[in-house]
This record gives C-alpha cells, structure tokens and sequence, in this order.
C-alpha cells in the first residue's frame, strides 16, 4: 500500500469517525429537546431556556461535524482520483507498449482489442471524475443563536401543545400579539426551510 492509498484510507476514517460523531451530537440535541419540551410543560422557563441553548448547541456542534466530515471526505476524493489517476497512467503506459507492439506486427485484431481497453479504462475514469467532482459541495452558514433559541422554544411549545406565557419572553420584549393566519403560515413555512437546511 503506498503512502496515498494510506492517506487516502486515513480520511475516509476520519470521515467516518466525524459522522459517527455528528449523529451522537444529533441524539443529544434530542434529549435536549425532549428536555426542554418537559421543562415547559412543568411551566420552568429558567430550566426550558437552558435546555433549548443546550440544543441549539448540539445542533450547531452536529452541522459543524457534518461540515468537517464533508470537506474531509472531498480531500479523500479527490485524493482517490490522484490514486485512480495513478492506475491509469500505468494501465496507459502498458496500452502504449501493447500499440507498439500491434503497430509492428499490424495485427488488427490486437489493435482493435487495445483501443477497445484503452476506451473502457478511459470512461471508467470519466465516470469516477464525474463522482468525485458532485461529492465536493459547501454547507450553508448557521443563523444566530439568541433566534434559535427563541424559535425553538417556540417550536417545541407547539409541539407539546403549551402556551408560552409572558414570562418565557425576555424581560424588555413586549407581550405577544396575536397572530394572523398569514403570519402563522409564513413562520410554518419559515421553520421548514430552516429545517431542510
């Protein structure tokens, strides 16, 4: 095994290791939650808004491995292409040899059968470029994290069916308004584009 089949063994470890890591942290971000869900049931909003920074940690630590397990797993592909690229050269130099020797005896067959390899290798190697190159993609930055506590007390509350009294809110903020159906819609909406990203 040479040295980049190595390394490239070793980043697809760590790869591995980071998304291991990333769905423990999502695990906890749901204790945390149900915590939190518990907490604002049992009417603790000191307790629940601990919970949910708790969460929102968990949440942020989880993208934040899943961020590096992406760009770790990018450098092991494009490492794998340099190792596939490697391959091929080689595969190449033994073609170029196999095509001087047809070209001497002018065997058509043996042309043919070379050009016909030469042609596999060479769409394998599209293919495998083609897979590496779409595997490379970046992750969207995170919003702040006073807002998602805010919205996930909110959204938790909603879930567990219970009003969030006045005291829940921060002391300077103004007693809630009601809310239009509009508006309703828009904040569902709102927290399911957050939840896709």
């Amino acid at each position: 095994m040479s040295g980049l089949e190595k390394s490239l063994f070793n980043l697809k470890f760590t790869a591995k290791q980071l998304n291991r890591q990333a769905a423990k942290a999502g695990k906890d971000e749901t204790t945390e939650k149900n915590k939190l869900k518990k907490a604002i049931q049992q009417n603790h909003p000191d307790i629940a808004k601990i919970y949910a920074q708790n969460a929102i940690r968990k949440q942020n630590e989880k993208l934040n491995l899943l961020r590096l397990g992406s760009r770790i797993d990018a450098v092991a592909s494009r490492v794998q292409t340099a190792v596939t690229m490697r391959q091929v050269t080689g595969s190449m130099a033994g073609v170029v040899k196999g095509m001087e020797g047809a070209m001497r005896s002018m065997d058509l067959e043996k042309i043919s059968a070379v050009m016909d390899k030469f042609e596999t290798q060479f769409e394998d190697l599209d293919v495998a470029t083609g897979y590496y190159e779409t595997a490379t993609s970046s992750a969207t930055a995170v919003g702040t994290p006073q807002d998602d506590v805010d919205r996930l007390i909110g959204q938790v509350a909603d879930e567990a069916g219970v009003e969030l009294q006045a005291e829940m809110s921060a002391p300077d903020k103004a007693a809630p308004q009601k809310v239009t159906e509009e508006e309703r819609e828009e904040g569902l909406g709102e927290r399911l584009r957050a939840l896709r990203n």
